[in-house]
């Protein structure tokens, strides 16, 4: 299957599957906790549907290529191809009714983030990427989009999910002082933070702790947008834990220097 099948393929799958988690979101809703006692680690209906629609889809569509993730087992494949499925990025958010979700699915060729969609059936939204271009689609129109940089840390916005969501004390202080470098920091946003900077509005997002299908999927909207995005020892990104997006590579390197200063 080449680029452009598995584009239109993936953004009609994707509207499938934001209409099966409209159906659970700002509604009662029965929360698990994954997690067991340490910390909070919540999964819904909704996580479960989407991703089972997306599953469907997939292996409909293309049987070969393999699917892997967040709520059930490995679907193997030809080695090659593998899709990965974060159905609600930002159960959190989800959860307590803010539209600062969204649902993932990325395509890896050979390991590499080759195509990556981000949609938010609520605002109607689809970002999408290949590594090369990236786009939204919404009321029916697709525009281009251009991450906007600065020239200086001191004029960047920052953003990450939570403070709590660093993979240790250390990523935490790390991350603090990045944020008294920049002009503004910000908590908040899960997958939305990164196509905001994709779409010129935010040129800075650091985290640590994720999981390959938290990030992965927005590696090409990311850098189809001129970003630059790898982990806090500057290589590129092929699973989760620590990463490090920016606007592009000039002030990529200059949070990275900040990150590594311990």
């Amino acid at each position: 299957m080449d680029d452009a099948t598995a584009c239109e393929l993936a953004e009609h799958l994707l509207e499938a599957a934001g209409r099966e988690a409209l159906q659970y979101f700002r509604r009662a809703l029965e929360v698990e906790d994954k997690a067991a006692g340490e910390g909070f680690d919540p999964v819904t209906a909704a996580d479960r549907a989407v991703e089972s629609s997306l599953r469907r889809g997939l292996a409909e569509a293309w049987p070969s290529a393999g699917i892997r993730g967040e709520e059930y087992a490995d679907t193997p494949g030809d080695g090659r191809h593998e899709w990965l499925i974060d159905p609600i990025d930002g159960t959190r958010a989800f959860i307590t009714g803010m539209p600062l979700w969204g649902v993932l699915l990325g395509l890896l060729r050979d390991g590499a983030p080759a195509l990556g969609f981000m949609h938010q059936p609520y605002l109607g939204e689809t970002f999408g990427g290949n590594g090369r271009e990236a786009w939204l689609q919404h009321a029916g129109r697709r525009q281009p989009l251009r991450s906007q940089s600065v020239s200086t840390l001191a004029e960047a916005v920052l953003y990450t999910t939570h403070p709590e969501s660093f993979g240790s004390p250390e990523d935490a202080e790390c991350h603090a002082r990045l944020a008294q470098e920049v002009r503004l920091s910000r908590f908040g946003g899960d997958c939305y933070s990164y196509c905001m900077l994709a779409a010129g509005h935010v040129q800075l997002v650091v985290e640590s702790g994720l999981q390959d299908y938290d990030i992965l999927p927005l590696v090409p909207i990311i850098e189809g947008a001129g970003g630059h995005v790898t982990d806090w020892q500057g290589r590129p990104l092929r699973g989760g834990g620590q990463v490090l997006a920016a606007a592009d590579q000039a002030l990529h390197g200059q949070a990275l220097t900040v990150l590594a200063a311990r």
